[in-house]
């Protein structure tokens, strides 16, 4: 593999380390290790840590999908490996 070719994949191993350490942080951090000081806070009534564990890691997860795409998509772009 050519230099650039490294340098896409190094590239890559670092955004899906940023988006897996993102889905580590919502779902274990929030909804797990974090929920009783998030409970101090109320959103609609509810807890944050309640509504968070059952709400808030369904909209935290769809914007981690988009905004995986969005930089991949500009990855790409960066190392013209990108579809027309």
């Amino acid at each position: 593999m050519d230099k650039s070719g490294q340098a896409y994949w190094q590239a890559v191993l670092k955004l899906l380390a940023g988006v897996l350490g993102a889905w580590f942080i919502v779902s274990y951090g929030f909804g797990i290790l974090f929920v009783e000081a998030m409970n101090n806070i109320h959103l609609g009534g509810y807890p944050l840590g309640f509504w968070f564990a059952h709400q808030g890691s369904m909209y935290a997860f769809v914007a981690i999908i988009f905004i995986y795409a969005k930089l991949m998509g500009n990855l790409d772009k960066k190392f013209d490996v990108h579809e027309d």
